[in-house]
């Protein structure tokens, strides 16, 4: 199965391993941080060296979306 996070049509993650894009996708969306944490794992991580900006992503799995969050605006 592949799984990716877009981000406006663009594809910025994905992998066929299982588990690592849903992961990455539960931080982004802050399911699994909060607070200061979660406010500079999406500076530093998301937005410094994955290339993510605020706005919509989206969990596709092959091909089809199946969740939706928001990176914020910092």
């Amino acid at each position: 199965m592949k799984e990716e996070i877009r981000q406006n049509g663009k594809t910025i993650l994905s992998s066929e391993d299982g588990f690592s894009i849903r992961m990455f996708f539960n931080n982004l969306s802050g399911k699994n941080f909060s607070g200061k944490e979660y406010r500079n794992y999406v500076r530093n991580i998301a937005f410094g060296e994955m290339g993510f900006r605020p706005d919509t992503i989206e969990l596709y799995c092959d091909g089809e979306k199946v969740r939706t969050g928001t990176l914020p605006e910092l």
